[in-house]
């Protein structure tokens, strides 16, 4: 990340997963546990792939740019 909006949009998005673990996609083809999900926001252009812990702790694994 290289300035204050990338920041920002990654902030908001980590927002968004902590409020609500259960809003990102399962990701297709992973049955390990935990699952690996990913959420996508269009606007932003941020993706996140995390996990969610049995104690519904978010893992955040990746930040990606969209």
């Amino acid at each position: 990340m290289t300035n204050d909006a990338q920041i920002h949009a990654l902030d908001r998005a980590l927002v968004v997963i902590s409020v609500d673990p259960g809003l990102g996609e399962p990701i297709p083809g992973d049955t390990a546990a935990p699952q690996f999900r990913q959420y996508a926001d269009e606007v932003e252009q941020v993706r996140i792939l995390y996990f969610v812990t049995a104690l519904h702790t978010v893992v955040v694994v990746a930040y990606i740019e969209v």
